[in-house]
C-alpha cells in the first residue's frame, strides 16, 4: 500500500443561501482556491491530474440525479475516470476515504475528491423531511421519526445514565460559535454565552436552536497525491510541497433502527471496544462499575460505528492514546450532544465522562477567550487529566458554526486539518488566533445518521 499525502484544499464559503451560482460554480470555488494554492492553473492542473471522487448527499436538493457528472463536466475533467459517492452526513468523509484508496491502490497518482451541497433550495421544514429519509421510512419515518427528536432522544438517555447536563451541553456550542467567529468561511460568527445557548428557541428537548447545525450551500475539495504524484506536481510548481500524510483510515457501520442495535456483555465489551490506553485495571474497574449500575453498550447514548472507526485508525496510524498524541480533531458535531457522544467514542475520555470533559476545557482553544470558568460548572472539580487546550476539537468551529452542506462537511474538515499541520491557518483566515501551535496530528470524524456509518482519518505532519 502506497504512502498517500494530502497536497491541497480549498472551500467556498459556507452560506445560508447561494442564490447567485449554480452548484457547479460553487465547487469551483473551491476547485479553484485548491489548485491556486498549490500554484496552478487550471489547465496545468488538468494534465497532472488522473481521477477524481464527487460527493454529495441528496439528489433531492438540486433536483438533479447524476450531479456529480455535471460538475466534472464543468471542471473539464471529462473523460478522465470519476464516481460519486453517498452515505448520508458522512458523505464527505467517505469521499476523501474513497480518493484515499484510489491512490494507495496504484489506480491514480492524483486525485481529486470534492463534494456540494445546496439545501437552501427546499425550504427549512423540507429539507428536514429530505434528511429524515436517512432514517429507516418503514419503520421510524411514518410515526414522525427526524433527526432532531433521534438525536434529543439519545442525549437524554445519557442524562440519565452519565448526569450529563444542559450546561454542559452549551459549552460545546460557545466553544465552537466563538472558534468560528475568527474563521471567515464559516457561517456563523457569534460570541455567545451559556445562558444565550440555554434561552435560544426549543427544538426538542433539551436541544435548543443553538444546539444544533445549521442548513448550507457550501462546497469543499481536496488534492491527494501518491509520492510519484507529489514529485509531478513539485516539477509543475517548482517547489517542494509541505508533507502531509494520511497516517491511518477508519470506518465503522452500525444498524439503520436504533431499536434493532444488540447490548454487548461486560466481557464481549472489554474485548472488542477498549482503546489501548484504556486497557487498565482502573479503567476495568470504573466500567465494571458502571455495568453494575446498569450501563449497557453500545445503547442509544453511544455510536459504536464511531468507537469501531476510531480503532481501526488508531491502529493504522499507531496511536495509543489519542487525548495526548492528537493535536486536534474535526469531529462532526451535528448537534452538541453528538460532539459529548464522540468525545466518548473516540477514546478523549471514557464512556459517561464527555459531559465533564466538555466543560473542562480540554476541547477548547488554548488562547481564546470563551467567557467561561473551566472546571468550575456546578462545582465540578478541575481533573489534572483534563487541562484546558489539551486537545482541541474543532478549532474551525465545526458544523454547529461553519455550517452542513452534507457532501461538502468531511472535505472541509479535511481541508482546515490540513492547514492546521501546514501551520497555514494565519494565511487562509488572515487571523492566526485558530492556529494550533506545532500541531502534528489532526484527526477528521465524519458521522451519518443515528451512528450508521462513521469515518475517522488521521493525518499527520512529516517531521
Amino acid at each position: 500500500m502506497r504512502t498517500v499525502y494530502v497536497v491541497s484544499g480549498g472551500v467556498s464559503k459556507f452560506a445560508k443561501a447561494r442564490p447567485d451560482t449554480t452548484f457547479p460554480a460553487i465547487v469551483k470555488e473551491a476547485y479553484d482556491y485548491a489548485i491556486a494554492d498549490l500554484g496552478l492553473e487550471h489547465r496545468q492542473f488538468l494534465e497532472l491530474v488522473d481521477g477524481s471522487v464527487a460527493s454529495y448527499f441528496s439528489d433531492h436538493f438540486t433536483r438533479q440525479l447524476m450531479a456529480g457528472i455535471m460538475v466534472q463536466d464543468y471542471l473539464g475533467f471529462c473523460p478522465k475516470p470519476g464516481h460519486r459517492v453517498e452515505g448520508g452526513g458522512a458523505t464527505g468523509g467517505i469521499c476523501f476515504q474513497e480518493a484515499w484508496k484510489s491512490v494507495a491502490s496504484g489506480d491514480t497518482d492524483v486525485c481529486l475528491a470534492y463534494g456540494f451541497e445546496t439545501m437552501s433550495h427546499v425550504n427549512t421544514w423540507k429539507g428536514n423531511e429530505f434528511i429524515a429519509l436517512a432514517s429507516d421510512v418503514s419503520m421510524d419515518y411514518p410515526v414522525g421519526g427526524f433527526y432532531s427528536g433521534y438525536y434529543a432522544m439519545m442525549v437524554t438517555r445519557h442524562m440519565k445514565e452519565f448526569g450529563t447536563t444542559v450546561e454542559q451541553l452549551a459549552h460545546v456550542s460557545v466553544k465552537n460559535h466563538r472558534n468560528a467567529f475568527h474563521n471567515p468561511y464559516s457561517q456563523k460568527h457569534e460570541r455567545l454565552t451559556v445562558t444565550d445557548v440555554r434561552a435560544a428557541p426549543m427544538v426538542a428537548w433539551p436541544l435548543t436552536r443553538l444546539d444544533i447545525c445549521v442548513m448550507s450551500d457550501g462546497a469543499a475539495a481536496t488534492i491527494l497525491a501518491s509520492e510519484e504524484g507529489l514529485a509531478r506536481l513539485e516539477r509543475a510548481t517548482g517547489r517542494r510541497l509541505p508533507r502531509v500524510k494520511v497516517a491511518g483510515i477508519g470506518r465503522g457501520t452500525d444498524a439503520m433502527r436504533m431499536a434493532d442495535r444488540p447490548h454487548q456483555s461486560y466481557e464481549t465489551f472489554l474485548k472488542q471496544n477498549l482503546l489501548p490506553s484504556e486497557d487498565t485495571a482502573e479503567t476495568r474497574a470504573y466500567y465494571k462499575n458502571l455495568w453494575d449500575h446498569g450501563f449497557r453498550y453500545p445503547g442509544v447514548h453511544s455510536f459504536r460505528a464511531g468507537r469501531m472507526a476510531s480503532k481501526q485508525a488508531y491502529a493504522r496510524a499507531g496511536i495509543h492514546d489519542p487525548l495526548h498524541e492528537i493535536s486536534f480533531v474535526e469531529l462532526h458535531d451535528a448537534y452538541t450532544s453528538s460532539e459529548i457522544q464522540t468525545y466518548e467514542d473516540m477514546g478523549l475520555c471514557r464512556y459517561g465522562e464527555g459531559g465533564p470533559f466538555a466543560a473542562s476545557g480540554a476541547a477548547f482553544m488554548p488562547n481564546v477567550d470563551y467567557g467561561l470558568e473551566f472546571g468550575n460548572l456546578q462545582s465540578e472539580i478541575r481533573n489534572p487529566k483534563w487541562p484546558v487546550g489539551a486537545c482541541p476539537v474543532n478549532p474551525s468551529g465545526g458544523l454547529i458554526a461553519c455550517g452542513h452542506p452534507v457532501g461538502a462537511t468531511g472535505l472541509m474538515q479535511a481541508v482546515f486539518a490540513l492547514w492546521q499541520l501546514q501551520g497555514t491557518i494565519g494565511k487562509h483566515f488572515r487571523d492566526t488566533t485558530l492556529q494550533i501551535e506545532d500541531a502534528r496530528r489532526g484527526a477528521i470524524h465524519s458521522h451519518a445518521g443515528t451512528g450508521t456509518y462513521v469515518t475517522v482519518s488521521i493525518l499527520e505532519k512529516e517531521r
